[in-house]
Parts: C-alpha cells; structure tokens; sequence
C-alpha cells in the first residue's frame, strides 16, 4: 500500500455509505420508526459520548472492554463512545423521564466498539431498537419481541429462526447446587464453551448432591425443538420453584409466538447464557440461513436503571441496520429526477419551485456543462415549448 492510500484506508470494521446505500438506508430508518411508531415507541437520540460510568454501569466489565475512553477536556473525567445504546435509554427512562408509566422507546444510531462481536464483522454498527420500561410480565416480553419480528418481516428477513432461553433456569440450578461464585463463574464459563467433555469431571470434584449434579450434567444439553421444554420438565423434575416457573414462562411466549407467528420456527436452548450479567429472565437471538451469526438479539433485564436511582422492569431488542438493508431488493427502478436547463428564467425557477414542493428532485444543469438526461440515467427533463415550460420524455 502507497504512503497516500494508507492516509485514505478506513480502519478495520469501519465503514462508509456511499449515495446509494446511504439512500437505502435513510429509506429503512425512516421505515422502522414508522413502524415502531404505530406501536407507540418515541424515538430517542442519546448522546454519542457520555461519562465513562453511565456506559458500563449496566453491564459490567465486558461493555466496558468494548468501550473506546477518551478524556473531557474541560474537567478531567473519563468519558466514553457509546458501544451499547441500551444502558443510556435505561438512564433516560430512569433519570430524565422520570416517569412511573410504561415507557416505549425507540432509537438508531451509530454505536463504536473496540472489537467487533463477530470474525469481519463491524465495529460501528447502525444500532436499532426498542425498549419498553415499567411492566414485567408475559405481555411486555411477547410484545417487544413481535415488533422484533414485524421488524425482520417489514426488511423481508428470510426464514427466520428465534432461539429463545431463560436465565433463570440457569440461576436457579445454580442456587440449588449450592454452588458458591467461584463455582458459578467456572460453570457459566463451561456452558459459554460449549465445552462438554470437561463438565463431567468437573462435576465430580462438585460437593452438591447426585440429583443437582445431573441437573447441571443435563443443562447444556437441553436444545433443539420446542419439544426439548417437556424433556426439561423431566430433567428438571427435581427442581426448585424458580426452575420450574421460567420452564411454564417459556411454554407460555413458546406457544403463543406459534399462535401469532407460524412461519417462525423456535429453536429452544436452556444453556444461551448472553448477558448473563444483566439479564434476568427470558433471552432470544434471531438468524437466518447462511449469516452463521445472529442478526438481533433482545431479552429482559429488570432493574437496570437501578444504577441511576430507580429499578424499573425493562425488555427490549436490538439490531443492525446495516444487516437489516441486505435483505431488501436492490432498488432498479429508473431514476425519477427531473433534468432542467442551466437558463435564468424567471418562469423556469417558479416551475422547478412548484415541482419540488411536490417532491420531484429537479437537477439543475450548471453553466458549461454538457451533462444530458440520458448520461444522468433520467427520462424526464423540462423543455421549453409554445412559452411554457413543460415535462418532457427522454
């Protein structure tokens, strides 16, 4: 690489859009804050940079591995690029709104991260969506994930596929074992690999009773089907309450997703531990063939704004816009811009005036340029004719 491009490279998972996916993009946010709108979400626009411990009090060590910190010129503190715009929305709900109803909330905008979440993925995606504040419960979680995939259909998402857990299940097992936090990390760290050969063994080094090991022993492999929440009742059968009531939770959304949603398949995995640090009951990821990552991700996390003086439940999801755009058709109709004469008439400006307030794109041409409407790709352009001017096909 030459001394010049190496001025001009973007660095790794940082990209552009450059007019006509620019356009496609603009299309779709306006799209989906329409549609967010006819469920009652208000968009919000939180700040790019804020103090370092509003950005990572909510989710602990690893946003705050993911969160570029710069230094306030004019005080001294420590602030931080936003990698994660879900802990901002709880302050607004919390600190700023203020407010003891539900809330629904919406926002896009760019977050920046140290690292991408996936090999080549980007490091500052186009973040997308919606939370709502003040209700725990099956209606609240049902809802936001609709509009998750009313979200995924309205970008025609193909096959969409929802994994879906509890984190209960986990924290439940947990308690009953007895296990102590060092246990606890070192299990959660066992599911997270997906490394099974080593659980065994492990378990055997356990003090917790034969019943709460095979409990453990059958967690991380309790996946597939909807089927695998009645293999669970028979694993779990020894379970606490707690164990017990995320399994009907998930039968409940499980059932009525089949109900209001068919064409969704549901992939159910007791073990899918993302943001365990702060979620606190059901969690979901959605894909689709040939991506090899999800494309969306959501779940419950009461309590959040606690650290900004007010512990309100909370659900919500987010997404990637850039993602979302690549599964809408390419837009080939003509350009419908209109081509009008570089001439100073006083009757052509009050025509190109009328047109556009209507919402026609009138390209002007510039003195000495040559640029015909056919070069520009256009079928329109204003001719002058019988002391008028009018629309003319190219």
């Amino acid at each position: 690489m030459s001394n010049a491009n190496q001025y001009w490279a973007l660095p790794d998972g940082i990209n552009e859009a450059l007019p006509s996916d620019a356009a496609r993009l603009e299309r779709l946010r306006r799209e989906l804050l329409d549609l967010y709108a006819t469920w009652g979400y208000q968009l919000v626009m939180p700040p790019m940079v804020e103090y370092l411990e509003s950005l990572r009090i909510a989710q602990g060590t690893d946003l705050d591995l993911q969160t570029f910190k710069l230094t306030d010129q004019l005080n001294g503190r420590m602030m931080g690029v936003r990698a994660d715009m879900t802990p901002q929305i709880a302050r607004m709900d919390a600190h700023r709104l203020k407010s003891n109803e539900i809330n629904r909330l919406c926002y896009i905008g760019t977050v920046l991260r140290t690292k991408s979440f996936h090999r080549d993925g980007s490091r500052a995606p186009l973040q997308v969506g919606a939370e709502l504040f003040g209700h725990a419960g099956l209606d609240s979680d049902l809802e936001v994930l609709a509009l998750l995939l009313q979200t995924l259909m309205h970008c025609q998402v193909p096959d969409i596929l929802v994994g879906i857990g509890h984190v209960e299940v986990f924290s439940g097992l947990v308690a009953q074992a007895q296990l102590n936090d060092l246990e606890q990390k070192q299990y959660l760290a066992i599911l997270e690999r997906k490394s099974l050969p080593e659980l065994e063994p492990w378990l055997a080094e356990r003090s917790c009773s034969d019943e709460a090991k095979a409990m453990l022993y059958a967690l991380p492999r309790l996946y597939g089907g909807v089927e695998v929440l009645q293999q669970a009742r028979t694993a779990f059968s020894a379970a606490n309450a707690e164990v017990l009531a995320a399994l009907d939770y998930l039968q409940h959304i499980v059932t009525l997703l089949q109900q209001q949603y068919p064409a969704c398949r549901i992939h159910i995995d007791l073990a899918e531990l993302s943001g365990y640090s702060y979620h606190t009951g059901i969690v979901y990821a959605v894909y689709t063939p040939g991506t090899g990552r999800e494309i969306a991700r959501g779940g419950r996390y009461d309590g959040i704004g606690e650290a900004f003086g007010r512990a309100r439940p909370a659900t919500g999801f987010s997404t990637n816009l850039h993602e979302l755009v690549r599964y809408l058709p390419s837009d080939t109709t003509t350009n419908q811009a209109i081509l009008a004469p570089a001439i100073n008439d006083p009757v052509l400006e009050q025509t190109i005036a009328g047109l556009r307030s209507q919402g026609e794109c009138v390209i002007r041409i510039l003195e000495g340029q040559t640029t015909t409407a056919a070069d520009l790709g256009l079928t329109r352009q204003l001719v002058h004719a019988n002391g008028q001017w009018i629309l003319n096909k190219v």
